[in-house]
């Protein structure tokens, strides 16, 4: 009796193991396929496959392709042909073996460190895949709060990965049966073991005839040019905010997307719509038919209103002179050996559209990822965008604000109107400032008119007027003319400041006793120093303005957008007034006459680089002081034709000593636009006597 019932016992316990492995084995392949993959009874599997949309094109004014796409190839691995093969583990061991070999690393986000002591990397906590490990754990219950090791000897025992296999071995398999193992209960896509394979790496993979791996065709963003970097940005993969952001858009969340730059500013346009592509595999993995669900659609081109070879030659411009500052100083002298960087802007004055925006130092973007520690270390910074994002006082470029201000105050003064320049300006005993010219040369201007001052740079003329019109009248001019105001450019950009009583009272909150306006800020404001801080670019907006009679429009990096066949024009930019700055014939004439006479009067301070030049040209140079340490900074606006504008511009270089030494930029950007060649080399300090 008791015989029969321990034989009952043991035939229902193999019973009940043989209906329990059933269920095992049947649960298991059906997780071997998401919701989107469906197995039949004849042997076959399909599956579907995200296809990434190219991006649209990026172009310059003329046309020429800045940013495209390049075809690319991808490795893909399905779970059912490689878990219908004999040994899978040994498949994928002698995949990493021969990926080692090669010196190529495939796609593993299992936040493991690669090397013992193993531990959780910074994606386990943070980041788009830290959800994804979480499902992990939570659907084999293991304990959130596992420490790395043991989660590695259970995905190990897991995964049945043999003993005798080398540490690394085992962590680069385990590493890909993780991203496999995600497929079977999540929604994302079929796991991409490589993006951007090269013809050799994919031939040698491939040989291996992995069980489950294909090929599926790509795209890579490829860069035509090494210039406009701080322009067109980059794209990359999406962060989990931006994820949050766009997921609502049918973005998938391992979609790459514009980091920054213009890639990241029309990433709506530029984007496309993904595709879906369905296969039927059999069990060997061989492809039976494939099919679009829906078919990817190319995202727009966006072209620019950038010429990318004006583009080429400010950069190249910008770059020489700085060097050459460092290396030889201004004129010989050591002042400007500490240029740290620079900006150059260049604006259609009847648009407000940048045809050339450089700063300087500058970076390759086809490389940033791989040189992104050594740009980042860099203490020249080459990943900041001066042209929009520094604000520097303006200097003496500033005094075409405060001569119309003053020709259109009360105060009854006229372009003839003269002024003494007695080298120091004593009219307050608390603050007497010496003019630049006094202090370097122990001359004077002796007396000048509106013109001449801005002509010669003479700061005693605009101490004079300054004081007696007023910061307010200076303020208003200023503002009207954008500066310390948004550009309206697509890009982020600095905003400055004015130097006025708001401005100084909210720089110096913590200390009332300095918060005061003063007779002496007025003096300081009136030269374009106290604390003006304004950008590059605004510079030339305000320049731009100045050239039409004070027309301020929009800046636009943008021309047009159009489709990915380039056949429909989808958007294109029309000119945008931003402001109007009111301007009497007389103001106009005045401070026109003053910047030509800046270039042709044998002691203007553009006279060295422009005086013989055949196209006539409008200029002022500034040497700014900056409270810190090393040479004044220097900046130079100009526009041409005089007598009909069509571009200004704008440069700025810090520690540049003085502003005269940047028209050699200038003269360069103005060669190319207007296809002529000129060679001066030589640099006329601003208010050096002949």
């Amino acid at each position: 009796m008791a015989y029969n019932t321990r034989l009952r016992l043991t035939l229902f316990l193999l019973l009940f193991v043989g209906a329990l492995t059933f269920f095992t084995v049947r649960l298991y392949s059906l997780q071997v396929v998401n919701n989107e993959q469906t197995t039949s009874g004849s042997g076959t599997f399909t599956y579907d496959t995200r296809v990434r949309a190219a991006r649209g094109e990026i172009l310059d004014r003329n046309g020429n392709v800045l940013v495209s796409n390049r075809a690319s190839y991808d490795l893909i691995i399905t779970n059912y042909a490689l878990f219908n093969a004999p040994d899978p583990n040994e498949s994928l061991r002698q995949l990493v073996a021969l990926g080692n070999e090669l010196g190529v690393e495939f796609t593993d986000h299992l936040p493991i460190t690669k090397t013992k002591p193993y531990a959780y990397t910074e994606a386990a906590s943070v980041g788009r895949w830290s959800y994804y490990f979480s499902e992990f754990l939570s659907h084999y219950d293991w304990d959130p709060d596992i420490a790395a090791p043991q989660l590695f000897k259970l995905m190990r025992a897991r995964f049945h990965i043999p003993n005798d296999w080398t540490d690394e071995e085992v962590r680069g398999v385990i590493g890909i049966r993780y991203e496999l193992d995600l497929r079977y209960y999540t929604a994302l896509a079929t796991y991409t073991l490589m993006e951007d394979v090269d013809a050799t790496q994919l031939a040698e993979l491939m040989e291996l005839s992995t069980p489950g791996m294909s090929v599926m065709s790509s795209t890579v963003r490829e860069y035509s040019t090494q210039y406009a970097a701080h322009i067109l940005g980059r794209i990359g993969p999406m962060d989990p905010d931006e994820y949050e952001e766009l997921k609502d858009q049918g973005y998938a969340m391992d979609a790459y997307v514009g980091k920054d730059g213009l890639e990241k500013v029309f990433e709506k346009e530029l984007h496309g719509t993904d595709g879906l592509l369905r296969t039927t595999v059999d069990r060997d993995g061989n492809v039976l038919n494939q099919t679009y669900v829906k078919a990817p659609v190319a995202g727009n081109n966006v072209e620019l209103t950038l010429d990318i070879d004006l583009q080429m030659s400010t950069e190249k411009a910008l770059e020489a002179t700085i060097l050459n500052l460092r290396e030889t100083g201004v004129n010989g002298k050591h002042e400007g050996e500490d240029a740290k960087g620079g900006a150059a802007v260049v604006i259609d004055v009847h648009t407000g559209e940048v045809l050339a925006c450089a700063s300087y130092p500058t970076y390759d973007i086809s490389t940033y990822s791989e040189n992104f520690n050594e740009l980042a270390a860099d203490p020249y910074s080459p990943l900041f965008n001066r042209a929009l994002g520094a604000a520097y006082p303006p200097g003496s470029t500033f005094k075409m604000v405060t001569s119309i201000a003053a020709l259109q105050s009360d105060k009854g003064i006229t372009r003839l109107t003269p002024v003494e320049d007695r080298g120091i300006y004593t009219y307050y005993d608390d603050y007497q400032p010496a003019c630049y010219y006094y202090t370097s040369y122990h001359m004077t201007h002796g007396i000048v008119n509106v013109e001449k001052a801005l002509a010669v740079s003479c700061n005693y003329y605009f101490y004079e007027v300054g004081r007696m019109i007023g910061w307010r009248q200076i303020d208003k001019v200023a503002k009207a003319f954008g500066l310390g105001e948004s550009t309206g450019i697509e890009l982020p950009e600095e905003l400055g400041r004015r130097g006025n009583p708001d401005t100084k009272k909210e720089l110096y909150a913590d200390y009332p006793e300095l918060q005061a306006w003063t007779g002496g800020d007025t003096l300081s404001l009136a030269i374009g120093q106290s604390e003006c801080r304004f950008t590059p670019l605004q510079l030339a907006v305000y320049t731009a303005a100045l050239a039409n009679g004070g027309t301020r429009y929009r800046a636009t990096f943008l021309s047009r957008i159009i489709s990915s066949d380039y056949q429909d024009l989808i958007y294109q930019t029309e000119p945008e007034v931003m402001s109007k700055v009111t301007i009497t014939d007389e103001a106009y004439q005045a401070y026109t006459t003053g910047m030509r006479m800046a270039v042709t009067d044998e002691n203007g301070t553009a006279n060295k680089v422009f005086g013989d030049y055949e196209i006539p040209v409008c200029a002022k140079t500034g040497t700014a002081q900056h409270g810190s340490a090393g040479s004044d900074h220097a900046s130079y606006v100009c526009y041409a034709p005089a007598d009909d504008p069509q571009i200004a511009i704008a440069v700025y270089v810090e520690n540049g000593a003085q502003g005269g030494v940047l028209g050699n930029v200038a003269k360069a950007i103005f060669d190319v636009y207007f296809a002529t060649v000129y060679q001066n080399d030589v640099v006329q300090p601003e208010n050096a006597p002949n």
